[in-house]
């Protein structure tokens, strides 16, 4: 007798029910669904919800989404103790699987891979672009995020020319004040400094002066040289 490979529906926006019509969809459903697609188009599950991403437009989203993973990759760079990834596929918990625009994380730390190569876990840093996705990203993203304990959570609002830097304490989110000479100051990774002004001007060779400023930091040479 030969045993058919069972038969996935596609995933459509929306979608929150698995094939028993009684629970949420799981992560699990929703990755044999993902991988049974024909079509390469992002998809998160979000509270045991499929949401489809838009079309991702140049000045909207593709450009400073460059941008922000260009300065991500220059820390990296020069902090081998740390990964850093764009749009990694990160099982939360198992109503939510998210593709975040970009992770920074400490190896062995608050995440792993899995064997699949997906991260399992809370990275410690994530950044997202916010366009149409704003409502989500500030929504019910947020607080996922904050639940499963991503220690920093960075949003730049493209329409509304905002960043929001988010800190966990306490199990609560703070937003990250600048310091006396206007900079964002990562509280996790020593070094990692954003100048939000320049970022929002479009100004990415002065974001990398500053963040140059950050890796010369006592603090991000104790980082990657521990006694």
């Amino acid at each position: 007798m030969q045993i058919q490979s069972p038969i996935y529906p596609p995933l459509e926006n929306g979608d929150s029910r698995s094939e028993t019509l009684r629970d949420r969809l799981s992560y699990r459903e929703f990755e044999q669904r993902y991988a049974a697609m024909t079509t390469d188009q992002k998809a998160e599950l979000i509270e045991g919800v499929v949401y489809m991403a838009s079309p991702r437009r140049f000045t909207t989203h593709a450009e400073p989404h460059g941008r922000l993973i260009t300065w991500l990759g220059v820390y990296q760079a020069a902090t081998p103790s740390t990964a850093m990834g764009i749009e990694p596929t990160v099982r939360l918990d198992s109503d939510n699987e998210f593709q975040p625009d970009g992770v920074l994380l400490i190896p062995g730390g608050s995440s792993q891979l899995t064997s699949e190569g997906y991260i399992q876990g809370a990275p410690e840093l994530v950044v997202e672009i916010a366009a149409s996705s704003a409502a989500i990203d500030l929504g019910d993203k947020k607080r996922v995020y904050r639940r499963n304990g991503v220690q920093e959570y960075l949003v730049w609002q493209i329409f509304d020319q905002k960043l929001d830097w988010f800190y966990l304490e306490e199990g609560v989110y703070q937003s990250l004040s600048p310091n006396d000479q206007g900079i964002l100051c990562s509280r996790v990774f020593p070094g990692l400094w954003l100048n939000a002004t320049q970022l929002l001007q479009n100004n990415l060779a002065a974001v990398l002066e500053t963040l140059q400023g950050g890796l010369a930091s006592p603090e991000h040479q104790a980082f990657i040289q521990p006694d």
